[in-house]
């Protein structure tokens, strides 16, 4: 199973759902069964890490993103990824237009699917710090429902 997470610009919401991930994986013993990664629908912030203040709240937590760079969403990860999920509607419309026609991979917002709350996961970028520990919390209660779901498909 391969989940890749798109945001804007990969180095706030995204980079923060694949470290998320990562750890709750691990935590439930499906470590290397499932392949995480993170894209950005813009490319401008492409190799940089993640936000200084999206690794400080992260890391607050137990998150280390410092590893992570930004990368940009590419034809071919229509075919090799088998869940992509965007932080918000923009990032769905963006990834539905991108995606070839033999692409594979079946497209969701991440929290309509695993939260069913709140539909999008707000861009903190411009906010303050509070802004950041409100996507962590949107990003948890999502992953939890993920997990749930992985457990019975790997």
């Amino acid at each position: 199973m391969r989940i890749l997470f798109v945001c804007l610009g990969n180095i706030c919401r995204s980079p923060t759902a694949e470290g998320v991930l990562r750890h709750r994986l691990q935590q439930a013993g499906l470590e290397g069964q499932v392949e995480v990664a993170s894209a950005g629908t813009g490319g401008w912030h492409a190799g940089e890490p993640p936000d200084k203040r999206t690794q400080r709240a992260a890391l607050r937590r137990g998150y280390d993103l410092s590893q992570q760079r930004a990368q940009q969403v590419r034809a071919q990860d229509f075919e090799r990824y088998d869940l992509i999920l965007a932080m918000d509607n923009s990032n769905l419309r963006d990834l539905k237009a991108l995606q070839p026609a033999k692409g594979k991979a079946e497209l969701d917002l991440f929290l309509r699917r695993y939260k069913g709350v709140k539909h999008e996961v707000p861009d903190p970028y411009y906010d303050g710090e509070q802004g950041f520990e409100e996507v962590l919390d949107l990003i948890e209660a999502a992953c939890d429902g993920l997990v749930i779901e992985l457990k019975g498909r790997v």
